[in-house]
């Protein structure tokens, strides 16, 4: 009898534990999805809107200095993505700090000789019109506003997916 307990405690929560992944990642948008409306800062004091964009491939990653899976995921962002689509009119990278300032991120962005944005999201701003909690984010936006794809964390297979959906829409 004990036995049968402890084997249906075990499904119970690894059955729990699906539900939570699926269910629990922290997600406020979905594939499918218009962008949420958002302003933010490409330069200090210059603002822009996500509308802006409109029109243009946008790849939107958030991230903190601090975060391991953040800093394993932004030199392969420099060259797999920046380096070859940043001449690319149709295209458009923006990297947010989630809750860091200028102070920080220019100093980091300068030690690891990154040469796309990357820009404050001070208060959360942007962040919590994508998500509540985990970071690195990508959230990949077609011409039209509507998110494409989205991951949650790094993992090399699933960026290099990313990476050939950018290179795809944009040899169109």
């Amino acid at each position: 009898m004990k036995r049968w307990m402890t084997i249906i405690a075990i499904m119970l929560l690894g059955s729990l534990a699906g539900f939570a992944q699926a269910d629990g990642d922290g997600s406020a948008t979905k594939t499918g999805d218009k962008v949420p409306a958002f302003d933010f800062e490409t330069a200090k004091g210059k603002k822009a809107s996500i509308a802006d964009y409109k029109g243009k491939l946008v790849l939107i990653n958030l991230f903190a200095t601090w975060c391991p899976p953040c800093r394993k995921e932004l030199p392969e962002m420099q060259k797999q993505v920046w380096e070859k689509h940043s001449k690319n009119e149709k295209f458009a990278l923006f990297v947010f700090g989630r809750e860091e300032n200028w102070d920080v991120l220019v100093p980091f962005k300068e030690k690891f000789k990154y040469t796309f944005p990357i820009l404050p999201d001070v208060d959360r701003g942007v962040f919590s019109k994508f998500a509540t909690q985990s970071i690195p984010r990508n959230i990949l936006i077609d011409e039209t506003g509507t998110i494409i794809y989205q991951s949650i964390g790094y993992e090399p297979g699933e960026f290099k997916k990313l990476v050939e959906l950018i290179d795809a829409k944009l040899a169109k």
